[in-house]
């Protein structure tokens, strides 16, 4: 694994000068938010030693390198998925090379379903906390005692400094939010109506197909994470009848697009100065 890792590292650093702090997940018709980034360097993934690929429609495979608002970042246009039939291992690998690279900060991005029946499509919701129904963990096996402990608490891995931050800008560029729990599932069918009743009452309001193992891995290494997750598709569509396909949840993030690209972009700004 760290032989792995360092030739990634390797490969990274002589493609670019950029030593960002920060890096960015783009999900699920998210990638229009690299409009606020000045690339200074763009990666197919099929060029990086260690990268699998990414088979998912909205989901560009690249990793970018530029700046935002002057900022340094590294950005993944497009994620890996454990339905795509990856191992865990090789869906979480960004993360641990992001440790390599020297990352600090991780924000993540994703489309939802929406669980809360007080939420509509379209809404930001600041990830508080997550569920993990995946069937395989991402740190099962051998651990790498140089990246992260054994046992690591998950007490705090949605950084709590990082939602009081969005908070804040949100408050300040009058981007209307809510906060909640995300519920993670392999997928990659939508969720049926006995499922979402079931993720409501355990607790979750989103449920998705991502995020979890990423932030799990990122935590573990010691990057402060931070998640949103825009609802794509309610409850109310799926106790009425209304089907969801992967169409629609593009359509749907559409409509937060613009103030998600505040809300990063701001949000950037000020994590230079913490």
């Amino acid at each position: 694994m760290l032989q792995r890792i360092e030739a990634t590292c390797a490969y990274l650093k002589s493609q670019t000068e950029l030593r960002p702090e920060i890096a960015i997940i783009l999900g699920t018709g998210l990638g229009g938010l690299t409009e606020e980034i000045s690339v200074e360097k763009e990666i197919p993934y099929s060029q990086i030693p260690g990268f699998v690929q990414s088979t998912v429609a909205g989901h560009s495979g690249k990793l970018i390198f530029g700046t935002i608002a002057g900022v340094p970042v590294m950005a993944m246009q497009g994620r890996f998925h454990f339905y795509e039939g990856y191992p865990m291992k090789d869906v979480t690998y960004p993360e641990v090379v992001m440790k390599g690279m020297g990352i600090k900060y991780l924000m993540v991005s994703n489309a939802a379903g929406g669980l809360n029946p007080e939420f509509k499509a379209g809404d930001i919701m600041l990830i508080t906390d997550h569920i993990n129904l995946f069937p395989e963990h991402p740190l099962r096996g051998k651990n790498e005692d140089s990246i992260g402990t054994r046992f690591p608490d998950m007490n705090n891995a949605y950084n709590r400094d990082l939602i009081s931050l969005a908070e804040k800008v949100a408050a300040s560029n009058n981007i209307p939010y809510k906060k909640g729990v995300y519920v993670g599932t392999q997928g990659p069918t939508f969720e049926t109506v006995a499922e979402y009743k079931y993720f409501r009452l355990i607790g979750g309001d989103t449920c998705g197909m991502s995020t979890v193992p990423e932030i799990i891995v990122a935590h573990w290494a010691g990057i402060k994470c931070f998640g949103v997750s825009i609802v794509s598709n309610a409850l109310g569509d799926a106790l009425n009848g209304i089907e969801t396909n992967h169409e629609e949840v593009q359509r749907n993030t559409n409509i937060a697009k613009d103030n998600l690209k505040v809300l990063f972009r701001e949000m950037v700004k000020a994590m230079r100065n913490l």
